[in-house]
């Protein structure tokens, strides 16, 4: 009986570990690669926290304010594992690569904004983030939830 339990246990549930494994991963790699593509093609947009205008010039348009909201939330699989290293103690790695997903996903937006606006640079880039989904409810899915504000202003182009 116990024998045939793990057998079972073995057949099934361990090829389950590993798909949701690799979807998971293959997806969070992917999004990674995009916002790296996102940032290669936006080289050229001025981003910055500081709450002057750096190399602004005079435009017809003011400095406007831009506000994009990103809510990322975790796998289940990666949850699980999550528990697992709370209850051993140590640093939840996959955790961490939410929140700078959400943050990155986040400036990317703003950027976004910002270009559909007819600006080419950010200022005063201000990033508040909350976990909407860990330990409160039944459900105790992590998720990175990462509200940004910034203003979009007109820059000098880079040389």
């Amino acid at each position: 009986m116990a024998l045939e339990f793990l057998i079972n246990l073995i057949v099934f549930l361990f090829p389950l570990v590993v798909f949701g494994l690799i979807i998971g991963r293959t997806r969070e790699k992917r999004h990674l690669r995009r916002l790296d593509q996102f940032d290669a093609e936006n080289r050229d947009f001025l981003v910055t926290q500081i709450k002057t205008f750096p190399g602004a010039v005079r435009s017809e348009r003011p400095p406007v304010l831009v506000v994009a909201e990103v809510v990322i939330a975790s796998d289940y699989l990666k949850s699980w594992f999550a528990q697992w290293r709370n209850l051993f103690g140590g640093e939840v790695r996959s955790f961490q690569t939410l929140q700078t997903r959400a943050k990155r996903e986040a400036v990317a937006r703003l950027t976004r904004q910002a270009r559909a606006l007819g600006f080419n640079a950010l200022c005063n880039v201000r990033i508040e983030s909350a976990d909407v989904g860990g330990a409160t409810g039944d459900r105790r899915v992590p998720m990175a939830a990462v509200i940004a504000t910034a203003t979009a202003y007109q820059a000098a182009p880079v040389s």
